[in-house]
């Protein structure tokens, strides 16, 4: 869910404070929670907890898409981050939780689980100091037990320092507080080794033998443009920061042209279709994975056009 969406939802819970650490929680913006059908209010039970996948996409300034490694190197923190632990705990939540970090409002967004909450934020790369202001929360029920939403803005509100560090094409964050104890861990993830012209050597395990079948793909536009091989086609790239290496090709246009026999149009329309996750096989190899994780394409390099 965008979060301009949050802000801009014409059913807005009720605004309500809450206390969360050393923070007092005042006033967000945020859906309602689920009513149950007598109209109490009250979310429904459930019987199970979910982990971190299918978190909601919440980045919607371009500013806040790309996290290069140069950005890393500086210790910039922006964009969004998946909530991987907090004090040492893997989380478990009704909803995934997450943060956003926009620098230019010096704002941090996100949900705790159960809850969407804000606030501002503010650090020194220099000095590997960060710091949470009072965060406002909504003051949805929560049915779930497992890393609530109480621990989450606790850990915030410890949160003095921190440190990250880059591993193959996903980014962490770490907080830790006065003690230097670790408090939460973070994860967001690098795509750019998507970007670039592409053969597509195979779909599925067929493999092909046609210069002619090509991908574009720019990450930072979120496009991706080619060939079939006999049709041109373009469409939307859309990737998922918070679970790992998840994209998905949408809105794919296709020019209409009577392709001779055999080909394998149909074919790859099918695989974009299906694809879930990118992995980077060399710097020139990309493997794209269905949801089951079987390989739909396999993507090769090429600096023709």
């Amino acid at each position: 869910m965008n979060i301009n969406k949050i802000f801009l939802a014409g059913s807005m819970a009720s605004l309500m404070l809450i206390t969360a650490g050393c923070s007092t929680l005042s006033g967000i913006f945020g859906p309602k929670s689920s009513s149950d059908s007598s109209g109490s209010g009250k979310k429904s039970a459930k019987t199970e907890a979910v982990l971190p996948r299918d978190r909601e996409q919440i980045g919607s300034g371009e500013d806040l898409k790309t996290y290069t490694a140069e950005d890393i190197k500086k210790g910039v923190v922006k964009g969004d981050w998946a909530i991987e632990t907090v004090n040492g705990k893997k989380v478990v939540g009704e909803k995934a939780p997450y943060l956003r970090f926009s620098p230019a409002e010096k704002m941090a967004y996100g949900n705790n689980g159960c809850n969407y909450l804000h606030g501002p934020y503010k650090y020194d790369s220099a000095e590997k100091t960060l710091s949470f202001g009072d965060m406002a929360s909504t003051m949805m029920l929560c049915s779930i037990p497992g890393i609530t939403d109480t621990e989450i803005n606790q850990a915030l509100a410890k949160v003095t320092t921190y440190d990250w560090k880059a591993l193959d094409n996903e980014y962490y964050l770490y907080f830790y507080d006065a003690e230097g104890t670790e408090v939460m861990s973070l994860m967001h993830q690098n795509f750019d080794f998507l970007n670039g012209t592409w053969l597509v050597k195979n779909i599925d395990d067929t493999p092909i033998n046609d210069p002619e079948m090509k991908m574009v793909i720019d990450v930072d536009e979120g496009k991706v443009h080619g060939n079939t091989g006999c049709n041109l086609y373009n469409g939307a790239l859309e990737i998922d920061m918070e679970e790992a290496n998840s994209i998905s090709f949408s809105s794919i246009g296709v020019t209409r042209m009577a392709c001779p026999d055999p080909n394998h149009e149909t074919e790859l329309l099918v695989a974009l279709e299906e694809a879930s996750t990118a992995k980077p096989i060399s710097k020139d190899e990309v493997v794209l994975f269905d949801a089951q994780g079987k390989q739909v394409l396999r993507l090769v390099r090429t600096t023709d056009e």
